[in-house]
């Protein structure tokens, strides 16, 4: 049977929430002829791998939290049970699968054509799907953006890797692991190192410094470095890992390992998880037959425009490496849409990526936006910046009998010039994500320290601080 061709003004490749978004603004507003091209599940890493079924899990250990803490406001809490994480993990899987079923919907609503199958290049112009029956069709596009997000790396030169899994395993686990292991120091490996934690595994956490989230502010590294181990994470430093073997009897694993305190020693795990990184979803794109460039990591490279080196091919989201988070995704795709199909008034839409902030769902939360320290020194000069800092017990934790049983908050405010322009904001204790999207906006707006001083408190709260800093 000859492939089905089909002409559209957008093909969208990838079926995340960068892609999908920006699909539904092409076709939904601007009445643009779009068809959207997914290989597995909608939604993307984000709904159905990713920060949804995350923040769900977070909510669970925050929750297992509160119960140990309990007791210190009078409350006499017995468990009848371990934590269920057979029963929770199966009704986490079906809330994600109502979000599948709501993505399809507004994809319909949208009159957005959809096709459940994987796509390669021909042309510049030109691209066949093979769809999930077998059959093939060929589809002519004016307009194409690749939105293919990325996929987590296994370690390729460590014996036995294979044996271990991804964050996309970690939502596959039927029931929880007695003794974990995690390598790698980035957000994915400490959400999860402490998700582990607090859900009752002996979680060890293996990274190749001394501290992690070396991306953000030192004062973040090192606070919830100390933090992780106050809570009974066995942090491995300048640690490396020599092979992964597994019992065929027992099926436990064994790591061989080093780190700071042994060159040479093996720990017993039931699971270990590699969080080394992610890497950009282009395997089987077949992009030389488009001519589209990519770096050396192999990523699609493309401008603030969301351009790729070929006219009317675009890319977006992690794919292309820049900055991987999904809000960043979904506003630069709706922003091309409008540039695209929107008429002269969007001829310069564009997102900007200055300033963007992002949380980590650890223990406690973290919140940043902006640059760190030592970046604000390194671009203005340490004559021009100013830090302001702060560092309390919040007061939920005045009730706590032992000041081991409380977590610490601590904030950040780094100003830059006369003016005292805030170029930084971290943040670190409870409830920092919710209240970072409000200070986002106040920097976002280039908000000055007098800005701040001038906005009356909310007391009692944690956030008041950031307000009252001197």
């Amino acid at each position: 049977m000859a492939p089905i061709s089909k002409e559209c003004d957008y093909l969208v490749i990838g079926g995340g929430s960068g892609g999908l978004a920006s699909a539904r603004r092409a076709s939904g507003q601007w009445r643009a002829k779009t068809i959207a091209v997914e290989s597995s599940r909608l939604g993307g890493t984000c709904v159905n791998v990713g920060c949804v079924p995350k923040k769900v899990t977070w909510n669970a250990a925050a929750i297992a939290e509160t119960l140990h803490e309990a007791k210190a406001y009078g409350f006499s809490i017995k468990e009848t049970a371990p934590f269920d994480w057979t029963t929770f993990k199966h009704k986490r899987d079906a809330y994600v699968s109502r979000l599948n079923g709501i993505y399809e919907k507004n994809l319909e609503k949208d009159k957005v054509e959809w096709l459940h199958g994987r796509a390669h290049f021909l042309s510049k112009n030109e691209v066949e799907v093979v769809l999930h029956d077998g059959s093939k069709q060929t589809i002519r596009a004016k307009n194409i953006l690749i939105a293919t997000g990325g996929h987590p790396n296994i370690p390729k030169d460590i014996p036995g890797s294979e044996l271990g899994i991804t964050s996309d395993g970690f939502f596959e686990l039927e029931k929880r692991p007695e003794k974990v292991a995690l390598v790698g120091a980035g957000y994915i490996a400490v959400e999860m190192a402490g998700m582990f934690r607090h859900l009752g595994s002996e979680t060890h956490l293996f990274i190749r410094h001394d501290t992690f989230l070396r991306s953000f502010d030192p004062m973040i590294q090192e606070t919830i470095t100390a933090e992780y181990e106050r809570q009974g994470i066995i942090i491995h430093r300048q640690s490396s890992q020599q092979k992964l073997q597994k019992d065929p009897t027992t099926g436990k694993l064994t790591l061989h390992y080093s780190d700071s305190t042994t060159k040479s020693s093996t720990l017993e795990l039931d699971c270990l998880l590699w969080a080394i990184g992610r890497a950009p979803e282009v395997e089987d794109l077949a992009l030389p037959n488009a001519g589209v460039k990519q770096s050396e990591k192999g990523h699609i490279i493309a401008d603030e425009y969301q351009n790729t080196n070929i006219p009317h091919i675009y890319s977006l989201g992690d794919v292309s490496g820049n900055i991987e988070l999904t809000p960043v995704a979904i506003a630069a795709g709706r922003l091309l849409a409008n540039r695209l199909f929107g008429g002269p008034a969007h001829k310069n839409s564009k997102l900007d990526y200055s300033n963007i902030p992002s949380v980590v769902f650890a223990h406690p939360e973290v919140g940043s936006i902006g640059l760190s320290e030592p970046d604000a020194r390194k671009k203005y000069g340490d004559d021009n910046i100013k830090v302001y800092n702060t560092s309390f017990t919040a007061m939920y934790y005045a009730m706590m009998d032992s000041d081991a049983d409380k977590a610490p908050t601590k904030y950040k405010l780094v100003v830059e010039g006369e003016e005292e322009r805030v170029v930084g904001l971290h943040i670190l204790g409870a409830g920092c994500s919710e209240m970072l999207q409000g200070f986002g906006v106040a920097v976002k707006m280039g908000a000055r320290k007098r800005d701040f001083d001038a906005c009356v408190a909310i007391h009692p709260t944690s956030a008041e601080e950031l307000v009252t800093l001197k």
